[in-house]
Formats: structure tokens, C-alpha cells, sequence
């Protein structure tokens, strides 16, 4: 799965990265699903390792186009997890007190403590990205915020966060059957927004500053990954492979108790 990693000031071309790649896992996608729900049952037990020992903090960043997929990630990958160590923060547009502070302002309220995994349903990112779009700021000052992020992620680095940056890479053509399938899909039309046609029109553009954006900030300690999200099996699967191996790496371990076992009785 280390073949989806960038390095930092790695030059990418996001329309020469096959969004339906599948290469990093030999099965088919029943095998896939199959091997998900292995996944999930190992991850629920390192998620429960990482609220019992409360050392360590998770932060998971999703970034994707519309219909990227995040809020699929959160559902798959993240079955079975106990909810009173997982948090998931969703950022959208800035409210007036928001905005009436500095853009890390928000974020940093929603950083993980110790033995928490948290997820960003979007992030710091759109600051570097949206606002870029559509000239919000001054290209002067989204411009110098790679460097503000590096800097605000190497911080929460150094005091103990693990920072996984994850983005869900799928097509123009995939975008527009999932855009479609939520128009006719009468479950799922309160999901479309007629501004997604908007933001669609802008794609390349998006591509251009998400290439800036992943190759200024992907550092060895907060990585970015460039997944490919066609398929949703496989984004599911690259995901969550990618975590535990990272967990597995912190090599937790249960905390010992402060009474002896073998010297408590219950009457």
C-alpha cells in the first residue's frame, strides 16, 4: 500500500493517477469485502488497545472531490469501533465567530486527545483549496498557509498525534454516475446539491490545487496518500490497511492495573 504515498514536494499529476487502480490487492472484489470485515474486527481491537493504554492520538484527514467517498470511508472502515474513542469532525462553511479568528482556529479545537482516534471530514485543506478557487483571500495568503499547516502538524506531531492524510482520488466519469445516482435514487436526492454542478465545472482546477496542496504539505510526519476511490471496495480496503499498520506500529500496550489480579476476589 506504500505505492499510494507522496513524498514531500513530490510533483504529481492527478489525471495521469488512475482513480480505478486496484493493483495493491490480488482478489476481486467479493475477496475485497470479505477481507474488509478481517480488517474492521483487527482495527476495533487496536482502536480499543489505543483508548485503554491513552497515550497516544489518531488524526485521520479525508479530502476528496464531491462524492469522493468520505462519508463511505467513515462507514466501512470504521465498523464496529467504539464510539467513545472514535470522534468524527466534519468542517463546512466558516461560521461569523469562525471567521472572526484565524482558520486554524476551529481545527485546533478538534484535534484528538490522548486515546482518541478523530477523523476530519474535510479539514484545514479547504483553506488552501476553496478559498484558492474562489478568490476568498488573496493568493498571498493562501499561498504562505502550506507552510503555516506543516507547521501547525509538525506541532500536534510532536506532542504525540499520529496524522494520517488520506485523498479519496476518483474521475470525472465516476463523479457524474454518483452525482446521477443520487438524482435518481429518491433515498439519496437529499444528498445532491445543485451547487456539486457548480463546483463540477471547476474540476481541473480543483485537480491543479489539490496537486499544490498534497505535494507542499505531505511530510514524514503527516503523509498524504493519494488513493484511488473508483472503486469503493478497494478505497475501503487501501484505507484500512494503511491504519493498522500504523497503529501496529505504535506498538501499544494494555495498561498494567494498580491492584493484583490473582490477589482480588468477588464474593
Amino acid at each position: 500500500m506504500n505505492q499510494y504515498g507522496i513524498k514531500f514536494e513530490q510533483k504529481i499529476n492527478l489525471r495521469k493517477l488512475a482513480a480505478d487502480d486496484a493493483t495493491a490487492y490480488a482478489g476481486d472484489k467479493k475477496s475485497g469485502e470479505k477481507e474488509l470485515l478481517r480488517l474492521n474486527e483487527k482495527l476495533e481491537k487496536l482502536q480499543e488497545l489505543l483508548y485503554a493504554e491513552h497515550k497516544h492520538k489518531v488524526l485521520i484527514i479525508l479530502q476528496a472531490m464531491d462524492t469522493g467517498g468520505k462519508d463511505g470511508v467513515i462507514r466501512h472502515v470504521f465498523e464496529g469501533v467504539n464510539p467513545q474513542g472514535v470522534r468524527v469532525a466534519a468542517f463546512k462553511v466558516p461560521t461569523p465567530e469562525e471567521l472572526d479568528r484565524d482558520y486554524l482556529w476551529r481545527v485546533h479545537k478538534q484535534v484528538p486527545g490522548k486515546g482518541e482516534l478523530v477523523i476530519f471530514n474535510r479539514s484545514h485543506y479547504e483553506d488552501v483549496l476553496v478559498v484558492r478557487l474562489h478568490k476568498l483571500v488573496p493568493e498571498s495568503v493562501w499561498r504562505r498557509r502550506f507552510d503555516q499547516i506543516n507547521r501547525f502538524e509538525r506541532m500536534l506531531a510532536e506532542e504525540g498525534t499520529t496524522i494520517l492524510k488520506f485523498f479519496l482520488h476518483i474521475d470525472l466519469d465516476e463523479q457524474k454516475k454518483r452525482l446521477q445516482a443520487r438524482l435518481d435514487d429518491p433515498t439519496k436526492q437529499w444528498k445532491f446539491n445543485p451547487d456539486d454542478l457548480k463546483e463540477r465545472k471547476l474540476w481541473y482546477q480543483y485537480l491543479e490545487a489539490y496537486e499544490e496542496a498534497i505535494s507542499r504539505t505531505s511530510t514524514s510526519w503527516a503523509p498524504w496518500y493519494v488513493i484511488p476511490a473508483n472503486r469503493k471496495w478497494y478505497r475501503n480496503l487501501v484505507v484500512a490497511s494503511i491504519i493498522i499498520k500504523k497503529l501496529q506500529q505504535l506498538k501499544m500496550k494494555y495498561p498494567r492495573p494498580a491492584y493484583d489480579p490473582k490477589k482480588t476476589a468477588i464474593e
